[in-house]
């Protein structure tokens, strides 16, 4: 069946445009695409017809880092409610996290939650596996084992490898097997226990800090094994100003290094906790105006090469306790499209940039083939007016776990259809 997008504003993040167009798809794949609104014969061949109105029409957003509850806490998100949340949010690929119960650290956790994935939702899920046996940073996991049965990258999460000459030898046996390595840049000696970032700010609300350069060191080391063993590796997020110029340098040696941020880091800052409320208790800690503005300017110049929403679902008993107690985290997969709006009317980065950031260079970094608005591309799309405003209710969200930062904020963007390899999986059909 013929499927064609008229009248659409059409975001390329491959080119970096936008410009009115239309897109034509055939089966699961786009076949064309035109710098005309109305093609001529869109209506003929018994094809289906899309008028866009002027909406934008995307890549599909491939959010690279989704903690799922499955296995161990499908009570908090399990793949089909994590599926439902992502195409209401524009999100067409979820990269989850290995940061399950058990941890997916063996073949046959890891061919589970693909057969569960598969069968409870039309998203695409592809799945990081362990770096390390059960996320313990004591002994290499099963990684060429894990990477035939379909992993792609490995990461322990926010738990970091503290024994360096473990952390060489996961590095080392990666690079020989060709696999992306994941790391979370942090020492984590001095930001245990810290649930703020150490200033002022946090002084004056009685918070344990840690200060930025904890993240700094921690993304030093990684640099200097990098660079001993010469593996890929992705750095999760990258927060403060201090970390950028080693990521610059790192990239002008010659080190396959990439970097990504989250969309609430790039929106929020450690203001946000002055009520003390757990939704913003995030890892790492929100950072300083300052921060915040240099790492959205690492975004717009390609220093920083992803955004992704690092959902991490928790409960109301988990997040109901005094700052220090709650588990950190917050919700994001349908928040990341109008949470991303907020950098692009404030005029910091442009449509295109922004899916260049949430959709191309992450389906780049994990050799996926989506992310793109051209002919052979999977037809992976969202429909959105990037102008549309609401309020959010964090109780009309698709995801079990509600623990959002952006509750009863006024925002814009709203999703008006996501379709997945041509199908139409948004709005659901009982809606």
């Amino acid at each position: 069946m013929t499927l064609w997008f008229v009248n659409a504003r059409l975001i390329d993040p491959e080119a970096g445009v936008d410009y009115p167009g239309a897109v034509r798809v055939e089966g699961a794949a786009i076949t064309e695409v035109l710098a005309e609104n109305m093609p001529q014969g869109a209506h003929e061949g018994g094809g289906r017809v899309i008028d866009c109105a002027g909406r934008c029409l995307a890549p599909g957003i491939v959010d690279m880092g989704v903690q799922v509850g499955e296995p161990g806490a499908r009570h908090v998100e399990s793949f089909r409610s994590a599926g439902r949340a992502a195409v209401a949010g524009g999100v067409t690929t979820i990269i989850a996290r290995p940061d399950t119960d058990p941890p997916i650290d063996t073949p046959e956790v890891l061919e589970f939650v693909t057969r569960r994935a598969e069968a409870q939702t039309p998203v695409r899920i592809r799945h990081m596996a362990a770096l390390t046996r059960a996320r313990a940073g004591r002994e290499m996991a099963e990684i060429g084992f894990l990477s035939d049965a379909g992993a792609v990258a490995f990461s322990d999460g926010s738990r970091v490898v503290a024994d360096t000459r473990v952390l060489a030898r996961c590095l080392t046996y990666a690079r020989g097997l060709g696999v992306l390595v994941m790391g979370h840049p942090q020492d984590p000696g001095l930001s245990q226990g810290a649930c703020a970032t150490s200033g002022k700010f946090a002084s004056l609300k009685g918070l344990p800090g840690v200060s930025p350069m904890a993240e700094r060191m921690g993304f030093d080391r990684d640099m200097a094994l990098v660079e001993m063993t010469g593996v890929a590796y992705h750095a999760d997020q990258v927060t403060c100003a201090r970390t950028l110029p080693p990521l610059e340098r790192a990239r002008r040696n010659g080190l396959d290094v990439t970097a990504g941020v989250s969309i609430h880091h790039l929106t929020l800052n450690e203001f946000d906790l002055a009520d003390y409320r757990t939704f913003f208790k995030l890892t790492p800690p929100l950072r300083s105006e300052d921060d915040r503005l240099a790492v959205v300017e690492a975004v717009a110049a390609g220093v920083i090469d992803v955004i992704c929403s690092m959902h991490t679902p928790a409960d109301e008993e988990s997040k109901r306790l005094p700052f220090e107690a709650a588990a950190a985290g917050a919700v994001g997969l349908e928040t990341l499209l109008p949470a991303a709006m907020r950098l692009y009317h404030a005029g910091a980065l442009s449509l295109p940039q922004l899916w260049r950031a949430m959709s191309l260079n992450p389906a780049r970094r994990l050799g996926l083939p989506g992310g793109r608005l051209a002919a052979g591309a999977p037809a992976d799309l969202v429909l959105f007016d990037p102008d549309a405003p609401f309020v959010l209710d964090r109780f009309a969200l698709h995801s079990k776990a509600k623990n959002t930062p952006f509750d009863g904020a006024r925002m814009e963007g709203r999703v008006l259809g996501t379709w997945i390899g041509g199908a139409q999986v948004f709005p659901f059909a009982e809606a």
